[in-house]
């Protein structure tokens, strides 16, 4: 099992005729993704990478029963195409676009909350590695050899420490159910409790490793969710213990502005609600290892 992509999952790429959008499609279909084509308006009809190019997502779906979608459209346009394939009913969809106007995601947000939760799309992102299941797809732009299939689910904020995380845990013969890039902007599509509900549920995952940061309520919100409603360990690790205060670091949405938002709070919080810290990046992989023993 995985959660929200798998080797059957039929996908379509946004910005497909683009130069970042056709590199990482090169990769998604080598590492056996299953895309069926992808969107570049006004280039309907032709043919790019061996795969149909549609003018709008609607198209694709009706033609190659698109199910899932992978932004790579400039931050200008990048909300409308989201709001496309929420439209035109693609099922989960992945942001990897980086400078999206916080206003335009709240226009998306407010969009998806038209339809009803049986029928909304899943959105995760802007500004997020995506999404894989090692061995069976691959939604986005990290390296996806560094991905050992396995038992442990990873939801994270950043992705280069999640590419951290699933290399650690490969040199320790520890595989990935799924990992799941929710990204750095502060206002996302799924937030780490949306993940974390849906690691709960999947047979495959025995522990979910949280990768979270400085600014907003996110990650104590899931810890709270985590110690009411999950059978399943929670190991975190909290980046920026030496982050200063109202200064942005890095992501538009890692910025301490009020009580609870830096980590050195945000780890206390979480321990008091019997998450399972881990104290530093490069212990991440050896505190699941721990867990997963105790199991």
């Amino acid at each position: 099992m995985a959660i929200l992509i798998n080797e059957n999952t039929r996908i379509i790429v946004q910005g497909f005729t683009g130069k970042i959008g056709s590199f990482h499609a090169q990769d998604m279909i080598a590492y056996g993704s299953k895309v069926v084509g992808g969107i570049t308006p006004g280039k309907g009809g032709q043919t790019h990478l061996g795969l149909p190019v549609f003018n709008t997502v609607k198209e694709s779906v009706r033609q190659v029963g698109a199910e899932a979608s992978i932004i790579f459209v400039p931050p200008a346009f990048a909300a409308d195409s989201i709001m496309e394939a929420a439209d035109a009913g693609i099922k989960y969809c992945v942001a990897i676009t980086d400078g999206i106007p916080t206003q335009d995601m709240m226009k998306v947000k407010n969009f998806l909350r038209r339809f009803p939760p049986e029928h909304r799309m899943i959105l995760t992102g802007p500004n997020c590695a995506g999404t894989i299941s090692p061995g069976r797809a691959m939604l986005g732009i990290m390296p996806g050899h560094i991905y050992q299939p396995g038992h442990v689910g990873i939801v994270g904020r950043s992705g280069t420490l999640g590419y951290e995380a699933a290399d650690q845990m490969k040199r320790l013969k520890i595989g990935i159910s799924t990992s799941v890039g929710i990204g750095g902007d502060p206002i996302n599509g799924s937030s780490h409790r949306d993940i974390l509900e849906k690691f709960e549920t999947d047979p495959d995952t025995r522990v979910v490793l949280m990768i979270g940061e400085i600014g907003g309520p996110q990650e104590v919100e899931a810890g709270i969710f985590a110690k009411e409603n999950m059978t399943k360990p929670l190991v975190t690790y909290i980046a920026g213990l030496t982050a200063p205060e109202g200064r942005r670091m890095g992501h538009a949405g890692a910025i301490i502005s009020s009580v609870g938002e830096s980590a050195a709070e945000k780890v206390a919080l979480l321990k008091d609600l019997g998450v399972t810290i881990a104290p530093t990046p490069s212990a991440m992989g050896d505190t699941v290892a721990k867990v997963l023993a105790g199991l």
